[in-house]
């Protein structure tokens, strides 16, 4: 990490290359009231409000990837300007720090006035690309949104949206990013689990990067307060800024734009779906708030990643008897929040339902099909066949939940399992043999080996019989299964206990842990020599331990 201090004419020269635009301040409607007191905002888009200022902030970590997306220099990244800056102490002459009015419903019940409670942004910037980028502050203290907290975030949560945010990245999924991560050096008091147990931990602020934090609660408070003029206003700047292709030679959207528009986003958010599933990701707080206009990964509070596969399993302590937000559900619950945005979109296409319905039918034709080519590839396969494979997938995600299989690496070690040597050649051999070969392969992917069950392993091996003929029938290689299935299969996630091993470090004032985490997480897919305990399963101690296992919204 770079330390050089940059002189006054350094100074100025670094922060010049931020190329500030700032349209969403200048083209929405403010919020006429300056004070910074919570209260509800009606006919605006934002209120402007300025960031606190910490007593001590440093530096903990930072994406060399986006900070070069910004055209930041070397010469400022690691300096005590830098985080001073991105820790929200320092407001520089071109920003134009606001936060965000927007509604949505939480755990299916509309909660009215939600709003950037602890995100402030800074301002909207040009990157090197020519594309737009919001710079936003998480934990950068309290907006007129923040109803009964404090507007702080805490350095354990802070690691994980850092550290996830530029996983899901590099895992080429769509995702807003993290440029830094700086401690505040004042204290913040929070109740991890509710329970009456409040402790004192070190603050912290994220510096989120996305080209907008527009979501589809930030057109439901609108038609929910009959606003219909600022509702049209947003829509309309969405489009004209974020889906300019479907305005082609018109001067402003009609009627059709906004139902094509509502199309795009349903077509979005179901490639999204596909990704999560993907991966294993469970997002842990699916409410229209938290879900992009963009098909965008936003809002990292209580994430997790399946390790043993069970699709009923939420990260989340606050979701842990309704399971709303469960793993396996995350595709209907996205389709739920499209039809509350259908309904919020309803005045501008003139109540017509059955357009609205047009763009849900295509989220759920784009899934499907994103869903059986994703599960294609995860197998290796060179197509999908609709006579057959809807059956293997199926049978396939039985047999994961048959047994405590840890689902990033059973996919990668089927890579490696022979498929078309001359010992696993049809007809199959004995079923004590067949479980002898598949078991000195796969065996690390179980969490207890020794106890799976012989009607789990006859229903295992009888899939991968079938899997076998699949292969045989498309012809399909070791080499080019391999090639495939690793490409898109992960060998390193972020496991909720390695995060939560760099958080302890990091707490104790050794961040070496974030970085060594955040190195191996840009490189996903390809093996990386010296970091195999990166590519483990959980270990047994972390099975229940706290931020290892579930979490709460707490941060």
């Amino acid at each position: 990490m770079n330390t050089h201090e940059p002189n006054e004419a350094e100074w100025s020269e670094a922060w010049a290359s931020l190329q500030f635009d700032n349209r969403f301040t200048s083209c929405l409607p403010p919020d006429p009231e300056t004070s910074n007191e919570t209260r509800q905002v009606y006919e605006a888009c934002y209120s402007r409000v300025r960031p606190l200022k910490f007593s001590a902030p440093s530096l903990v970590a930072y994406s060399p990837e986006m900070a070069r997306q910004l055209g930041l220099p070397e010469s400022l990244l690691g300096s005590s300007q830098f985080a001073e800056v991105f820790g929200g102490g320092r407001v520089l002459p071109d920003m134009d720090p606001f936060a965000m009015c927007y509604g949505g419903h939480q755990f299916g019940n509309w909660a009215g006035q939600l709003g950037d409670g602890r995100a402030i942004n800074l301002g909207e910037v040009i990157d090197v690309d020519g594309h737009h980028q919001t710079l936003q502050l998480k934990g950068a203290g309290p907006t007129p949104y923040s109803r009964f907290a404090d507007g702080l975030a805490v350095l354990r949560s802070s690691v994980r949206e850092f550290l996830c945010s530029e996983a899901m990245h590099h895992l080429g999924v769509p995702t807003t990013r993290a440029l830094s991560l700086v401690l505040t050096g004042d204290r913040v008091t929070r109740d991890m689990f509710y329970d009456g147990h409040p402790q004192q931990e070190p603050g912290a602020v994220v510096c989120r990067v996305a080209p907008s934090f527009v979501r589809l609660g930030s057109f439901q408070i609108f038609a929910s307060r009959g606003d219909i003029e600022t509702l049209r206003t947003l829509t309309d700047y969405t489009i004209r800024n974020d889906f300019p292709h479907l305005l082609a030679s018109q001067a402003a959207p009609g009627k059709e734009t906004y139902q094509e528009f509502f199309a795009e986003v349903c077509q979005r958010t179901a490639e999204l779906m596909v990704h999560w599933m993907r991966v294993g990701f469970v997002h842990g707080v699916m409410n229209t708030d938290n879900l992009s206009i963009l098909g965008l990964t936003i809002d990292y509070g209580p994430y997790g990643w399946l390790e043993d596969y069970d699709p009923n399993w939420t990260p989340n302590t606050t979701d842990a008897q309704g399971r709303r937000y469960r793993y396996g559900h995350q595709p209907q619950i996205a389709q739920w929040n499209l039809a509350q945005f259908a309904g919020a979109l309803l005045p501008l296409v003139d109540g017509d339902v059955e357009s609205m319905q047009a763009g849900l039918k295509l989220y759920v034709e784009t899934f499907e099909d994103g869903w059986h080519a994703m599960m294609s590839a995860k197998l290796g396969l060179d197509r999908f066949e609709p006579a057959s494979d809807p059956e293997l997938f199926g049978d396939l995600l039985e047999v994961l939940s048959l047994a405590e299989t840890d689902m990033t690496l059973f996919y990668r070690l089927l890579a490696d399992l022979p498929c078309d040597s001359p010992e696993t050649t049809l007809p199959a051999a004995d079923p004590e043999t067949n479980r002898q070969r598949w078991m000195r392969s796969m065996n690390a992917a179980y969490y207890s080996p020794d106890e799976v069950s012989s009607d789990a392993m006859t229903k295992t091996l009888r899939w991968w019989e079938r899997y076998r003929e699949r292969l045989a029938a498309a012809n399909i290689d070791e080499a080019q299964r391999n090639t495939r299935m690793n490409r898109i299969n992960p060998l390193y996630v972020l496991r909720n206990y390695l995060a939560q091993l760099a958080i302890d470090r990091s707490e104790q004032g050794d961040h070496a842990g974030v970085w060594e985490l955040l190195e191996v997480l840009r490189n996903p897919y390809e093996v990386q020599s010296g970091r195999e305990a990166f590519a483990e399963k959980r270990p047994e101690w972390a099975r229940h331990r706290a931020g290892c296992s579930m979490l709460s919204c707490s941060s």
